[in-house]
Formats: C-alpha cells, structure tokens, sequence
C-alpha cells in the first residue's frame, strides 16, 4: 500500500484505486480528506478530529464511510445516515478494501487531574499481509505483528524514553513519525538518532505530503 504522510498525526493510505484516511485533524493540511473513500478517527481532540473537515470531506465523495469511536460518532451520525460506524477494541471491519483490527481504549495519561478519554488504534492489512498500524495518542501494543508503526513522538503525554521503549514492545519492522507538528526541526535530528539508535527497528519520517510503499 502506498502512504502518504500528512501533517501531524493524519496519514492517507491507497491500495487497488482507494484512498484511506486516518485522524484528519485540525493540524493537517485541508486537503487531506479530499478524495478518501473511508475515514478512521481514533479519538476526539481536535488534532486528530476537525469536524468541519469530515464533513467535506464526506460530502466531497457520497459514498465514503466514517469508522470512529462512539464520542465522534455521535457528532456525525444524524448528517450522514448509515455512513458513520462505531467501533471498539476487538471489533473487525473492511474499509476501502483494507482490513482492518481495533486495538486499545483509552488516551495516554497526559496528567492523573485529567480525566482520560477514548481512544482506539487501527491495524491496516495491505497486500501481501503486511500491516500497518496506528494508534491513535497511546502507546497501545496490539497482538498481532506489526511491520509499519506510525509512532507518535512528540505529544503533552509522553516523553522519548517511552517512545524508545514503545518501539521496542511493538517490534515493527519499520517507524514512521506521526504527532510531530509540535516537534521543531532543531530537535528532530536529536529524536532521530535516538529512536533509531535504540529503538530496534528501522526509523523513518516522511515531510508531508511525502509518500512511501509499505
């Protein structure tokens, strides 16, 4: 499957002919929803959920469909009748032609006074069984094998040491950076060299709107 890596955390994904987007939120680009046939949004805050741009980019195509956790859905639901599923840890779906898995239920603890939310990761399956998995803000590990990790770097709830260590638990065959819009490019030669040295895996950033086959 080709990615292609859009501001932040939002990433587009294409296989036979069909485009898959995962969390287009408020810090990516407007256009990253154009054109998608399925749309995955792993939680509700609005660098991963932009609302406004869901609903163009689901009028854009009237047949794209929303996968989402059950706070998002129930702000699209009533626009888009039978368009906007929810799901949860465990459940299996077909978007766009992927097949994808649900792994994990809450956000990463950013502070113990504040109250966690939802959230769920997707493991995308693309040809030749390889996967692709992101998980949303948390450091989910799902059980299943996990060849392309979209690994959040840098976020008010973790700190490098664990995003080493996240590498490592997860064993991926590759990372890419994802929740970088945070990250200045002064520091990213910093988090290269120590991701890559000590993570285990091969560890990778894309510029947006940058692509690659995974």
């Amino acid at each position: 499957m080709k990615l292609t890596k859009k501001s932040h955390s939002c990433v587009r994904l294409e296989k036979d002919g069909q485009t898959l987007v995962i969390d287009p939120g408020g810090f990516s680009e407007e256009d990253a929803v154009l054109g998608a046939d399925a749309f995955l949004v792993t939680h509700e805050h609005p660098d991963h959920f932009d609302e406004e741009r869901l609903r163009a980019g689901m009028a854009n195509n009237p047949g794209a469909q929303i996968w989402t956790l059950k706070s998002v859905a129930e702000q699209l639901a009533a626009a888009f009748p039978g368009r906007v599923h929810t799901v949860g840890h465990g459940d299996t779906f077909t978007a766009a032609g992927f097949d994808i898995q649900v792994h994990g239920e809450l956000h990463a603890v950013i502070h113990p006074d504040i109250p966690r939310i939802t959230n769920v990761g997707y493991l995308v399956k693309g040809a030749d069984d390889g996967t692709l998995f992101h998980p949303g803000d948390a450091l989910t590990v799902p059980d299943h094998p996990v060849e392309t990790l979209m690994l959040p770097v840098m976020a008010p709830w973790n700190k490098i040491s664990e995003v080493i260590d996240y590498v490592r638990e997860v064993k991926p065959r590759r990372a890419y950076d994802i929740h970088d819009a945070l990250l200045t490019d002064l520091a990213r030669p910093i988090y290269d060299r120590q991701i890559g040295g000590l993570g285990g895996a091969e560890h990778l950033r894309l510029t947006p709107g940058a692509s690659a086959q995974v």
